[in-house]
């Protein structure tokens, strides 16, 4: 059995840039595939940065939002590389004397495939965080393409973000990878004209990549950042307002670019 017939739905998210909330946003996913009544996933390949325990934020997120059964392979394999200084991964990685593999990823991604029905692969950074010297988050994404894995793309909602998220989805496009859709997360409760920003991106997107709004995400402060019940709350609260492939009644019915 190939990966793609173990887990039909498997997804690299992208962001925009560093601090728009992709973590938060792959969690929340993550957590309406198990309301769902299916086995989800979440991979961070490379993470950087631990605390006084030896563990990063972002991984624990993400495996708190996952429910497939943890185990120490498990857990080796949703994040291959960890860095321990909270630096760009190019820098801790080579600090450290132990540079990204990406054929090691591609083989832990293979694994994790057999384990879940949903996985989700968070990118670090934005499309062109360095990895390394030679190699960037987009370099990760392209190495995981067998079998294909689409791209969604996490806009973080803020002024600005309209340039970012053209430019981040011209990019995914030049690589050859197909932009499978995006999700807009309202990091700026003070952002002027969101509506009117969230339909420009909903008609160019859709336009140049026929790729769709899939769900907007309003801002969140608090417990649901946080993960547990507050987080599985927002996800149940989210349900009729994405459009996810493995949702199992199939397209749902977007907002007029408007948030909860």
């Amino acid at each position: 059995m190939t990966a793609a017939q173990a887990c039909p739905h498997t997804y690299f998210i992208a962001g925009t840039d560093t601090g728009i909330g992709k973590t938060f946003v792959t969690a929340l996913l993550l957590r309406t595939a198990h309301l769902s009544g299916l086995r989800a996933l979440g991979m961070k390949p490379v993470a950087a940065g631990v605390d006084a325990h030896g563990r990063n934020e972002d991984v624990q997120a993400l495996v708190a939002a996952s429910n497939v059964p943890m185990t120490d392979a498990v857990r080796a394999d949703v994040n291959p590389f960890l860095y321990q200084a909270a630096v760009s991964p190019h820098i801790a990685a080579r600090e450290e004397g132990r540079p990204v593999d990406l054929a090691a990823i591609a083989a832990a991604r293979q694994r994790l495939a057999a384990q879940a029905d949903v996985l989700l692969v968070e990118g670090v950074g934005g499309w062109r965080a360095p990895l390394s010297d030679t190699l960037d988050s987009a370099d990760l994404a392209c190495a995981l393409q067998r079998p294909p894995m689409p791209v969604v793309l996490v806009v973080g909602l803020r002024l600005g973000c309209l340039n970012h998220a053209l430019l981040t989805a011209e990019a995914i496009a030049a690589r050859g990878l197909r932009l499978a859709g995006w999700l807009g997360n309202h990091i700026d409760p003070a952002m002027q004209r969101q509506a009117d920003n969230v339909r420009y991106l909903q008609a160019q997107l859709q336009q140049a990549y026929g790729a769709p709004c899939l769900g907007l995400v309003p801002h969140v402060a608090g417990e649901a950042e946080r993960g547990g019940p507050a987080l599985d709350a927002l996800a149940q609260r989210l349900l009729p307002r994405l459009r996810l492939p493995w949702l199992p009644e199939g397209v749902k019915m977007l907002p007029d670019a408007g948030f909860l």
